[in-house]
């Protein structure tokens, strides 16, 4: 899954609209089409930012905003102001859209664009190469990531899959590579040894099994007695 990238999984046919275009009719584009957002873009196709569906409902919920008191206006920012009051008010793409676009290459691995969208809390990024729009990556194209065929594993050993176990289990501060012993027996991973709790135990397996040529994880460990946590 690792190796697909936005090319792979991108949308490479995506609406936009001019910054010219009317609020009523961006809402109407994205109820007929069933899409959630609209890159905007300018009669060069230079991308200027893109309107979601929160743009619009911000807009929409910006009329029953009351006036701020004079006390609150005294710490008021003016600019930030004057930004709601465009964004809530504005009749075209230009004025309610938003223009921090998060944007990737197309060569950006599903695994990093994920990441971004989690970290960034958004549900979608947009693929750009030297800035022009090639396509989108929404959070139902990633899913397609988690079915793609696993890539071909014939060629590993039980040795370099051990091996591959055992170096993820090391970038991981949670995983015990002293307590807990791993053997691979045709391509099947055996702990054994101690486990400090079933939450590592389901936390390894789900490790194990995200390696390439793995087959099957078996845990025979045991919990670690109280003299071993304790010293550990």
């Amino acid at each position: 899954m690792n190796k697909l990238t936005a090319r792979d999984l991108m949308t490479a046919d995506v609406v936009t609209v001019p910054p010219e275009t009317p609020v009523v009719a961006m809402a109407r584009l994205l109820s007929e089409r069933g899409i959630s957002a609209v890159p905007v873009l300018d009669k060069a196709g230079a991308l200027l930012g893109i309107v979601t569906e929160a743009d619009l409902i911000r807009r929409l919920a910006g009329e029953e905003d009351q006036p701020r008191g004079w006390l609150a206006s005294l710490f008021a920012d003016p600019g930030e102001q004057a930004e709601r009051y465009a964004r809530t008010h504005g009749a075209s793409a230009r004025d309610v859209m938003t223009e921090e676009v998060v944007t990737v290459e197309e060569d950006t691995t599903v695994a990093h664009i994920a990441h971004m969208m989690e970290e960034k809390h958004i549900r979608r990024v947009l693929v750009v190469k030297e800035g022009r729009l090639r396509g989108l990556v929404s959070r139902a194209d990633l899913l397609r990531a988690l079915v793609a065929p696993p890539p071909s594993s014939d060629e590993l050993s039980d040795d370099r899959i051990r091996a591959a176990v055992l170096a993820a289990m090391r970038k991981e501060p949670w995983a015990d590579t002293f307590y807990t012993l791993v053997e691979v027996k045709d391509g099947t991973v055996e702990f054994h040894g101690f486990m400090r709790s079933d939450a590592v135990k389901r936390g390894l397996r789900v490790l194990a099994e995200t390696v390439p040529g793995v087959k099957a994880v078996e845990d025979k460990t045991e919990m670690m007695p109280t003299y071993l946590y304790a010293a550990a």
